[in-house]
C-alpha cells in the first residue's frame, strides 16, 4: 500500500514538472555584433570571430550555411527564439543573412 502510494505520488510529481516545464534547444551566442556583417565582405572566420562556433552547419542551394540559434518553448509561457543563419559564397564572405530574434 505504502509502495503504491509513494508510486502514485511520484508519477503526479513528474506529471506537474512536465507540464510546467520547457524545452530548449541550442544555444546563446553574441547577438550585438550582427550590425558589424557586411554581405560580400565578411569572411567566415570573421563570423567565428563574432559568434563562435556554429550550432548547425549545412548546405543550402550550393552554399554553405551556419545557424546559430537559442530555442526555448515553455508549457504555460511565451517561446522566446533568438536565430540567426549565414550563408557564404564560394569565396568565403557573406552572401547572404537572416536574424530573427522574439525578443
Amino acid at each position: 500500500m505504502v509502495a503504491a502510494r509513494s508510486l502514485k505520488t511520484t508519477a503526479l510529481a513528474i506529471l506537474f514538472a512536465a507540464l510546467a516545464g520547457c524545452a530548449t534547444v541550442g544555444r546563446d551566442f553574441p547577438t550585438h555584433n550582427v550590425d558589424q556583417i557586411r554581405i560580400g565582405e565578411t569572411t567566415r572566420a570573421e563570423i567565428q570571430t563574432m559568434f563562435g562556433e556554429p550550432w548547425r552547419t549545412g548546405v543550402e542551394d550550393g552554399k554553405r550555411t551556419w545557424t546559430y540559434g537559442k530555442y526555448r518553448w515553455s508549457a504555460f509561457g511565451d517561446a522566446e527564439t533568438t536565430d540567426l543563419v549565414v550563408r557564404f559564397n564560394p569565396d568565403g564572405t557573406v552572401s547572404s543573412y537572416v536574424f530573427n530574434t522574439t525578443e
